[in-house]
């Protein structure tokens, strides 16, 4: 049977605070955007049934899964998984991930699984190409790998791709049992865990 999979938009980044952070290199997560991390922590309700953490490799997104899903990681003896093909889907320079091995320093000794990350996936060319056609591809193989998972709750932190996802999900001859989505990113206690937003997204749309 397929995993339920809860869907986690990343926290505030210094990227999302004015247009000219956009040429900021994969950027952080603001002291803000930590505290909206610990929020999730504490709201999020489903902590008890969550087996598998996986992220998008940019900095932003681990540091959300980190940050919002710690317990989780440390009561199972998890790690995030930084998936490549959940990267942020356009070529600015704060969409465009690190390489393996600043990656590697960044989050050394934390519980992050950097083994499918290669060497190429942040060149946004070819198979990481911003277009719809690759970015849908991307949605597809993510799609499929979290569908094969063997745990039952799977948690994904990523960006816009969620759209990508959440329609691929929703047009799958392959059934999942539920897709829930939250955003890390509020000003206040998270409302709401069980919406699903339209799958029409700009793939272009800054987050």
């Amino acid at each position: 049977m397929a995993p339920i999979i809860h869907c986690v938009r990343h926290a505030q980044g210094y990227h999302n605070l004015n247009v000219a952070n956009h040429t900021m290199p994969d950027p952080q997560l603001t002291p803000f955007g930590e505290e909206q991390c610990r929020l999730l922590a504490q709201n999020f309700p489903y902590h008890d049934n969550v087996d598998c953490v996986v992220a998008s490799p940019l900095k932003r997104t681990l540091r959300t899964a980190l940050l919002g899903f710690g317990q989780d990681l440390n009561q199972n003896g998890l790690k995030v998984m930084a998936l490549p093909e959940l990267q942020e889907t356009s070529d600015l320079p704060c969409d465009t991930g690190s390489a393996p091995d600043v990656l590697a320093k960044e989050f050394e000794g934390r519980p992050v699984d950097l083994s499918l990350v290669t060497p190429d996936w942040n060149s946004k060319r070819g198979r990481w190409d911003p277009l719809p056609p690759a970015i849908e591809a991307r949605a597809k193989e993510a799609r499929l790998w979290l569908m094969a998972r063997p745990e039952k709750e799977v948690v994904v932190v990523t960006h816009v791709l969620i759209f990508y996802l959440q329609a691929a999900f929703s047009t799958s001859s392959q059934k999942t049992g539920l897709t829930r989505h939250v955003s890390a990113e509020r000003d206040g206690p998270i409302p709401s865990f069980d919406h699903t937003p339209s799958p029409k997204a700009n793939h272009l749309k800054r987050t």
